[in-house]
């Protein structure tokens, strides 16, 4: 009580001090601001409709009519018919993504605050509400299910406006035999596929820019829009392989079939085509499960596909030529980033097998936590790189975040070799043996969704299978945080319901140490944990204790690198913005001087030429002009560290004696044991779970966030479905969030 009564006497003073002046100053910032940002969606929206309108428009008799206007107009510039196309196909998607930046920069820490503090009425939303619950779609929610259904009409519409257009133009060929009229039209249904494949490419590439500022803006984080980049790449890899079928039967008919593959720019297009189709059939699930390395290495033909694709298409890569752009800069930033090593502050493996890693990064490095981070160990590889869920909160430290690494695969086991065998343990300091391998780690990211979606709900189930625990723990602590300190929190029930396989990975609860978060926590916060053994019918323990058969091994810094650079990902809006600005003025300039001093001087009109040339320029300008901001960037970054409060906040943090580690832990655990229920030898009862809650709640928003496997995701969105589509007045609207990353 003493402190909130301190607390309220400094909002007394500070009102009584010019305190009024101040809020209307801030009320006037929020509403500028707002206002801002609101022409700044509109804008966007309006280039969004407008760009795809152009898409469904140029295949017509109109659309070829307002193109060869739009050529007509602009192909006089400086830039010549290349970049008049170039402007029309890709210039929309760029442009939306430079006003992206003013828009993510107005969108800061403090709008999020004023969102959490406004409790709102119960709600349908769209993106919560799974509509399909099973088949090879996974969970797919009303919005994703509109998205669908729209974009099928898309591609339906495209194919009937190439084939009236291909078509109409039967006629001016004359008289034909059969034979030929059957190869003509055999042609033009392959060009309605190609041209069709090559507009869903506009799209395909923009879901797989980590960083993308295009994902932060409609909130959309990578781990979920890589399924829609999985979606198209299935549907276009259909398209450009009926596309090349078809020509190949025409081909045949016609009786030259080896004379027009060998015509260079076929040539490409069946080297495309190849590639892809590798890309295709190592990336189906059964393959990408069982040999994941191959699906990895065969992935990195997409350079070999874009390459030959732009020779191939000609004209129709403009149309895809932004998407893959804006996926250059990001892979540009992502390789930048990814060539510092970062500093290992601690590596600790578990009793149950799993690794704990902590990292360095500078307190300039925003994540939330749901983020996530792909992480490279150049010990076991030097080319893989997994991603894990960050099991901390932004709170915890400015310079540190951690990660759970479960043993189960031949990388994560190496891992957890290398750590045991670097652990400082007593037989090492009696036998003076040293460390065989160290860590070099190296780190992409953070990603992840920025809006905070897991305090938006007053009541909050969790569900988790295994491993999937980790980023529930970095939200339990986020909340716990906020609530000591009395930010914006919504959150006051939390149900954490967790499925393991064997009791001893219980211990990972004891990595979070609730009572030194949030001292009293049960006196502001309902927190219930139902935790399910399926292997074990028994507790093989005594319930409630660590035993020492259970420490943790724990190993000194294993790597001396440096703090995670903010290059991509959440880090810094404003230098990636600068970067794809700079990056493209620099495309701009180098299309300008190829077209004024080259291509139309000479008069190239060779289809697959101009697309060499075109495609060159863009990671040129990207290295050149994009590779100088970074340069800035990097510099800005060395000025701005703080490497002596960094050490300080590691000597602080983790020198913790090796004698009093055992008796933390074992509080850590009592702490929790009794917030918990364990089962032994069955699985959650979803349907009890949620009707139990349904009965208690009354009509309110239940947030519900699952991660792991494909299975629980399903069941846990089936009764959701069925409890949101059977729910009467006074019952509470369940809203499901997968937060679950299957690459």
């Amino acid at each position: 009580m003493a402190m909130d009564e301190l607390h309220s006497a400094q909002q007394s003073l500070l009102f009584s001090n010019g305190g009024d002046n101040n809020k209307n100053k801030i009320r006037k910032k929020g509403i500028f601001g707002s206002l801002a940002k609101w022409i700044l969606k509109f804008t966007m929206w309006v280039i969004f409709v407008l760009w795809v309108a152009m898409f469904c428009v140029v295949p017509t008799d109109l659309g070829s009519d307002l193109y060869d206007d739009w050529i007509d107009a602009t192909s006089g510039a400086l830039f010549g018919k290349t970049g008049s196309a170039l402007l029309l196909y890709s210039g929309p998607i760029i442009m939306i993504a430079f006003l992206a930046v003013p828009y993510l920069l107005l969108s800061g820490e403090d709008q999020q605050e004023e969102e959490l503090q406004e409790k709102r009425p119960p709600r349908f939303r769209l993106w919560t509400f799974p509509v399909l619950v099973e088949g090879p779609f996974g969970v797919v929610s009303a919005a994703e299910f509109i998205g669908i259904i729209l974009f099928v009409v898309f591609v339906l519409w495209t194919l009937y406006a190439n084939a009236v257009v291909n078509f109409e133009l039967l006629p001016s060929y004359g008289d034909l035999t059969f034979k030929e009229m059957s190869c003509v039209i055999l042609e033009f249904v392959a060009l309605g596929f190609g041209a069709t494949g090559s507009y869903l490419l506009a799209f395909f590439f923009l879901p797989i820019a980590r960083g993308s500022v295009l994902l932060r803006l409609i909130g959309i984080p990578f781990e979920h829009a890589t399924r829609y980049h999985v979606w198209l790449g299935h549907l276009s890899m259909l398209l450009f392989t009926l596309h090349g079928a078809i020509y190949l039967i025409a081909w045949s008919i016609e009786g030259h079939l080896i004379d027009d593959i060998l015509e260079w720019g076929n040539l490409a297009g069946v080297i495309s085509l190849l590639s892809g189709l590798l890309m295709w059939v190592t990336s189906l699930h059964p393959v990408r499960k069982q040999k994941f390395e191959l699906f990895f290495y065969t992935h990195q033909l997409y350079a070999v596909f874009v390459f030959f694709f732009a020779q191939h298409a000609g004209f129709h890569f403009n149309s895809a030529a932004g998407g893959i752009f804006l996926f250059i800069i990001d892979r540009f930033l992502r390789f930048c980033q990814s060539r510092r090593t970062v500093d290992i502050i601690s590596a600790k493996c578990l009793p149950c097998g799993t690794v704990e890693l902590i990292l360095s990064k500078p307190a300039s490095l925003r994540y939330s936590a749901l983020s996530f981070i792909f992480l490279k160990v150049q010990e076991l590889s030097w080319l893989q790189w997994h991603s894990f869920s960050i099991s901390s909160s932004p709170l915890d430290g400015k310079y540190h975040l951690s990660i759970l690494i479960k043993a189960q695969g031949e990388w994560t086991t190496e891992l957890q070799g290398i750590v045991l065998n670097n652990s400082d343990t007593e037989l090492q300091k009696e036998l003076h043996l040293q460390p065989l391998t160290k860590l070099t780690a190296s780190v992409e990211g953070p990603y992840g969704n920025e809006q905070p979606y897991h305090l938006l709900y007053e009541n909050l189930i969790l569900v988790a299978g295994g491993i999937g625990i980790s980023p529930f723990l970095a939200i339990l602590r986020d909340i716990l945080h906020r609530t000591r300190e009395g930010k914006a929190c919504l959150p006051r029930n939390i149900l954490i319901v967790w499925a393991v396989k064997r009791s001893k990975e219980l211990y990972l609860l004891s990595t979070i140490d609730v009572e030194s978060i949030c001292p009293f926590f049960s006196d502001k916060l309902n927190l219930e944990i139902d935790i399910y053994v399926t292997q074990e019918t028994e507790p093989p323990l005594e319930e409630g204790r660590v035993p020492e058969a259970m420490n943790s091994s724990t190993c000194s810094p294993v790597s001396h690198g440096c703090s995670m650079s903010v290059l991509v990902g959440t880090g810094n809006t404003l230098w990636s913005g600068l970067c794809a600005v700079s990056s493209t003025l620099g495309f701009v300039i180098l299309v300008g001087l190829l077209n004024y001093f080259y291509i139309t001087p000479f008069s190239i009109s060779s289809r697959w030429y101009i697309g060499l040339l075109v495609e060159t320029c863009m990671p040129l300008s990207v290295f050149v002009f994009g590779g100088l901001v970074v340069g800035l960037w990097h510099l800005w970054e060395r000025q701005n560290a703080t490497w002596e409060q960094c050490e300080d906040d590691r000597t602080k943090v983790y020198k913790m004696p090796q004698n009093e580690t055992v008796a933390h832990e074992d509080s850590r655990w009592q702490t929790l044991a009794t917030a918990n229920r364990t089962t032994y030898g069955s699985r959650p009862d979803f349907k009890g779970i949620l009707g139990n809650i349904s009965d208690k709640c009354g009509a309110i928003d239940v947030g519900v966030i699952v991660c792991g496997p494909p299975t629980l995701q399903s069941s846990i969105a089936k009764e959701i479905r069925s409890r949101n589509i059977r729910r009467q007045h006074d019952h509470p609207i369940f809203h499901f969030n997968s937060h679950s990353f299957d690459l």
